[in-house]
């Protein structure tokens, strides 16, 4: 799986901000909120490619390959650096040995999508929310984290989603976390409430002295 994976450990809380968990089916997990409909693909996915693997060990694991992975990361920075009000994220499909790209409809970010694909397959699916937007919810949730400590609600996690339906946040009493949230932000607001409990760090034991 392909996503951005952010790590901040707090010395309050253990706070985990990261992208959460894709499907890398054609239809939607029923378990997210529904995007809105729509989409193209590259003329790449007219051609069916052989899965890749790689040996680790004994083990035999799904690979993505070069020319994939490289479409992948142009595609990726291109969407960050300059269509970032657009792109929403991406994940790759090993097993169909294609990527799947979420954004905002945009002509020019769909030809800039056209271009840096070459033959690689690429799906491209409309999201609600570019990254843009969703970094700058994602920032003043994470500004008011005090605050919400102060009123007696423990946010877990933060994260931006890659597919662009909003900025997860996980908190272990959703109902109370939903009414506050609906009046400090409003109903608009791109927040997708997840029940999720505090994050604990792993414990690492210290090296041994020779």
């Amino acid at each position: 799986m392909y996503r951005e994976r952010v790590v901040r450990l707090l010395l309050a809380g253990a706070l985990v901000m990261t992208a959460p968990g894709c499907a890398s089916d054609d239809e939607a997990d029923p378990s997210q909120p529904a995007g809105p409909a729509g989409g193209w693909r590259t003329a790449g996915c007219e051609f069916s490619r052989p899965p890749h693997f790689t040996t680790l060990g004994s083990r035999r694991l799904p690979a993505t390959p070069p020319r994939l992975a490289a479409a992948m990361e142009r595609i990726d920075r291109g969407g960050r650096e300059r269509f970032a009000d657009s792109f929403a994220g991406l994940e790759v499909d090993q097993a169909r040995v294609r990527a799947i790209v979420y954004r905002v409809p945009s002509e020019a970010f769909d030809a800039f999508i056209r271009s840096s694909a070459e033959d690689s397959c690429i799906v491209v699916r409309n999201a609600a929310h570019g990254v843009a937007e969703l970094t700058e919810w994602h920032d003043r949730v994470v500004a008011d984290l005090p605050y919400w400590s102060a009123q007696g609600i423990q946010i877990a996690t933060v994260g931006s989603r890659h597919d662009g339906a909003g900025v997860e946040i996980g908190t272990l009493d959703l109902e109370k976390t939903r009414r506050a949230f609906h009046s400090r932000y409003g109903d608009g607001a791109p927040l997708v409430l997840v029940e999720e409990g505090p994050v604990r760090p792993l414990k690492v034991d210290p090296p041994r002295l020779p």
